[in-house]
């Protein structure tokens, strides 16, 4: 059964999509079979992986508008053991044509719920907004995942976020869990070092251990169309996107050995 992470962060710029494809990629390596939703209807999900979003004739869009079913929407991507649903623009109409449809919250669930037992995690890139796709999202998954930059925005955007999460919970999806972790840390400030810590002290325990510092090969990759576990796998980031995986994945064992 797989376990479903959405992430989020109503703020653009704080690493989410990077984040997405480098931990998808962390994943498949270590031999977790993985999907990836683009849930952006700028596609850069997509885009980051190679793809051209606007050659697509059928995306998770048409899962949403047209209730076609996964697989059909799903390719197989250049890393092995890494899945990939497509999006572009078309997804920007779909939040006007879903507030038209009673339970709308219910169709990415819905639709989720017959390839769970194939994948072994599953991550949603949501908009940097808070609208019907990302509260959709946050309906499907397990664990809500924020990426923080460690700059002072970043606690006012968490604390929103929070908010938004404790509701969701509230109201449509009892199990969600929260975990948080940073971004773009630049060790060389006193400024970073701060807010990092600030959001150690106001995260608590939902703050992961690890993060990803600022580095240039990160966006070397991106630019490449690979995420950097596979551009630079010997290289800093692409060894804090392992040890953020390998954290994600020791917290869900110690949550099966707790509910047996």
């Amino acid at each position: 059964m797989a376990t479903i992470y959405a992430l989020t962060n109503q703020k653009g710029g704080v690493g989410k999509t990077t984040s997405v494809a480098n931990l998808g990629a962390a994943f498949a390596e270590r031999g977790k079979k993985t999907l990836l939703i683009d849930l952006d209807p700028q596609g850069g999900l997509t885009t980051s992986l190679g793809y051209n979003p606007d050659t697509f004739k059928q995306t998770v869009y048409h899962v949403f508008i047209e209730e076609i079913e996964f697989p059909q929407v799903t390719l197989e991507t250049d890393i092995p053991n890494l899945d990939l649903v497509p999006a572009n623009l078309d997804l920007a109409g779909a939040e006007a044509e879903l507030l038209r449809e009673i339970g709308w919250d219910k169709i990415l669930p819905g639709a989720l719920e017959p390839i769970q037992e194939k994948y072994d995690v599953i991550l949603l890139d949501c908009p940097p907004t808070l609208g019907i796709l990302t509260l959709s999202a946050l309906a499907a998954a397990n664990i809500a995942l924020v990426p923080l930059q460690c700059e002072f925005l970043s606690l006012r955007a968490l604390k929103q976020l929070t908010k938004i999460f404790t509701k969701t919970k509230r109201r449509a999806n009892p199990g969600l869990d929260l975990l948080i972790f940073r971004t773009m840390y630049d060790k060389r400030t006193s400024h970073a070092k701060e807010i990092s810590e600030e959001i150690g002290r106001v995260g608590g325990k939902k703050v992961l251990s690890a993060y990803v510092k600022r580095a240039i090969k990160v966006v070397d990759a991106s630019s490449s169309g690979k995420p950097v576990v596979v551009y630079a796998p010997n290289s800093e980031p692409a060894g804090a996107y392992r040890s953020i995986a390998h954290e994600l994945l020791l917290i869900e064992k110690k949550k099966e050995q707790t509910h047996g």
